[in-house]
């Protein structure tokens, strides 16, 4: 009853199968822990039939425990199997205790934006549990409850965008074990209600991940798919923002020619979008990140110059309102100018990006704060260096 909504899947030769050792009951695990309230040691990393109950799970896991789980290639290739097809009409189907409508689906959406504008100012690790409490309590109940096969797409579609934030919240945190299944999950949900554009930002998500974690390989692999699966959107953003994740990640790779293609066509796309963001979550991809994002392959690929101009670009004509966001394009900014040698340029810079993140908690502005402190022996003799020292080991 619990993985089905119905009896009759299991029967006692099953059980006895699993009491004498003959099968493991794998896909079982999580409703055995749930109907007899155990806790098996080891936890249950195989895929489940149900997205929903399989994310809910992950979230009960997330907020009793806080465990920080390992990442590997093998969780973010397991998001180009293919989704269930009829999860949506298997939900819909059901009856549920609470009459679901689009006025749910819009709270959703409201509180992912809410929860999402709190974390891009002041960083990830504020507000995830808030968010994975509201994902576990309230739209549990709303996805368990009675709605149209419409509404159902639409309520996954809304569930794909607050458990993509709470990855990317994970992730902001330090933990991408975690982060790495909420954006599987993410991708899911996504493909299950029939939205690719969401899809493919959840693979982005992963994508990006995989080349901050040193899984090129799959970094390629993730954003390629990510790359085709949006291709015939019509959304400027999207095109920009999947095709610079697949530049990095053939940068990454050493690809400078797939990369520098890959640029161009995000530019051309990023030119021809509105400077306002739109209702989806790709809308949101602003001229700004474009600048930071492409600038930072630049750099990956040795032009410096090109690097630097986008960084500047990024701050100071598109600008970026975050202090988060702004924070970290300082850190990155003076870096490729004390690589270009303009030394007291980049201290004025880091100088900058310390006041600016202030109060935030960030494992990108923790790994900006551990970069600037190992460069700076390597400048002996300068009391710009050495009173940025002193406000480094003040905030360390």
């Amino acid at each position: 009853m619990a993985r089905w909504g119905k009896s009759g899947f299991l029967d006692r030769q099953q059980v006895y199968r699993w009491e004498t050792g003959r099968r493991v009951p794998t896909e079982w695990l999580p409703y055995l822990e749930r109907v007899l309230h155990l806790d098996l040691p080891g936890g249950n990393e195989a895929p489940l039939a149900d997205t929903v109950t399989s994310v809910m799970l992950l979230g009960g896991t997330d907020v009793d425990r806080r465990q920080f789980l390992a990442a590997s290639a093998a969780v973010g290739l397991a998001a180009l199997d293919l989704p269930d097809a009829e999860a949506v009409t298997r939900r819909v189907n059901k009856p549920g205790p609470v009459g679901v409508g689009m006025g749910e689906v819009s709270a959703v959406r409201t509180m992912t934006t809410t929860l999402g504008d709190a974390a891009s100012e002041l960083g990830g690790g504020h507000a995830r549990h808030l968010a994975v409490r509201y994902l576990t309590v309230d739209v549990r109940r709303w996805l368990d409850g009675r709605y149209t096969e419409q509404t159902g797409r639409e309520l996954f579609a809304a569930t794909a965008e607050l458990v993509h934030l709470i990855g990317w919240m994970a992730r902001d945190e330090g933990n991408q074990g975690l982060s790495q299944k909420y954006h599987l999950y993410s991708f899911r949900l996504a493909a299950e209600a029939g939205e690719n554009e969401l899809a493919a930002t959840a693979l982005r998500g992963l994508a990006d991940q995989a080349i901050d974690l040193g899984h090129v390989p799959t970094a390629v692999r993730l954003a390629e798919a990510c790359e085709q699966r949006g291709r015939k959107l019509a959304n400027p953003k999207a095109l920009a923002y999947y095709r610079n994740t697949f530049a990095r990640a053939a940068a990454a790779d050493g690809d400078r020619t797939t990369a520098a293609k890959l640029l161009t066509s995000a530019q051309a796309a990023i030119e021809h979008a509105p400077e306002r963001p739109g209702r989806s979550w790709a809308s949101h991809y602003s001229h700004g990140r474009w600048a930071h994002e492409s600038g930072m392959i630049h750099a990956v690929m040795g032009d410096l110059a090109a690097a630097e101009e986008h960084l500047h670009l990024a701050l100071d004509i598109h600008g970026l309102d975050r202090k988060r966001t702004r924070a970290i394009v300082l850190a990155d900014l003076g870096h490729v100018q004390l690589k270009r040698g303009n030394t007291e340029t980049a201290l004025a810079t880091w100088n900058d990006f310390l006041t600016c993140a202030d109060g935030v908690q960030s494992v990108r502005i923790n790994d900006g704060l551990t970069n600037i402190a190992a460069r700076l022996p390597g400048i002996p003799g300068s009391p710009a260096a050495a009173g940025l020292g002193e406000r480094l080991a003040a905030r360390m």
